[in-house]
């Protein structure tokens, strides 16, 4: 792919930043690598620092409020400081980490309603910090955590949406300042079911598995039997039939609430 102009210039004659990413598709745990490149305006200009990070718009709740906001969840810095010749080009090649917890983007060949992640590049100048526009990436899932999600299809639940909510999910393994929640819509045999929330919260090792019905924003009913965590491995996932497991989930919750 081509560059792409991530920087305005800073200050007359200054320098302007152009970033790259050698492959968009990522998972989770996985690497995102690119190039950064700095063109020289017409004049000497010392660059103080650059680097690269991760960025995801999340959803804030305060009070009857909602808003959206940036965090940065990942950031690497690119080398030290260096003079920066006038007409000249400094390149830099990177290698960004993607968190276990990131969450996903794409399923089932199509983008996630929702998700907004990329990669976002700062360059520093005298003291001014310019971040440029974001890279988007494409977050897939990892094997266990298409299992899961291939087993709600196979029920013949239907994507609704999803979104990344500022805040902890009690109880898991959670290091990220925010969680994901993918909604999806019941077949017609859970006739009383309004939804399912799935959220995935992973390490190298295994993930937590959140499941909710018929949830009410912003609340998390442990305890309820409504409401599922439970932990999965990363290499032992197979050793579970996920659709058996799923469906006798929902038909017991149903039966006893008289939804199905």
């Amino acid at each position: 792919m081509g560059f792409k102009k991530l920087l305005a210039s800073l200050g007359a004659g200054g320098a302007s930043v152009e970033t790259v990413l050698n492959e968009v598709n990522v998972v989770p745990g996985g690497v995102v690598q690119g190039e950064v490149r700095i063109q020289g305006g017409s004049v000497n200009q010392k660059i103080e620092a650059l680097s690269v990070g991760l960025q995801a718009k999340v959803e804030v709740e305060s009070g009857d409020q909602e808003y959206h906001q940036d965090i940065e969840f990942s950031k690497q810095r690119l080398g030290g400081a260096f003079e920066l010749q006038a007409g000249a080009v400094h390149a830099v090649q990177f290698g960004l980490e993607i968190p276990w917890e990131t969450p996903i983007t794409h399923f089932a060949g199509q983008h996630l309603r929702g998700m907004n992640i990329g990669v976002s590049t700062e360059l520093e100048i005298a003291r001014a910090v310019d971040s440029g526009d974001l890279d988007p990436i494409n977050v897939h899932p990892l094997p266990a955590q298409q299992a899961i999600l291939d087993a709600f299809a196979e029920l013949g639940f239907r994507f609704k949406n999803a979104d990344m909510e500022r805040g902890h999910i009690r109880g898991t393994r959670q290091q990220l300042p925010f969680y994901q929640e993918i909604e999806f819509l019941p077949p017609q045999q859970y006739h009383g079911l309004h939804q399912v929330e799935l959220s995935f919260v992973a390490d190298g090792v295994g993930m937590d598995v959140i499941l909710e019905m018929d949830k009410k924003p912003g609340l998390f009913r442990e305890g309820g039997d409504s409401y599922r965590a439970f932990n999965v491995g990363l290499n032992d996932f197979r050793e579970t039939n996920w659709t058996a497991y799923l469906n006798q989930w929902l038909s017991e919750v149903g039966g006893k609430r008289n939804w199905f």
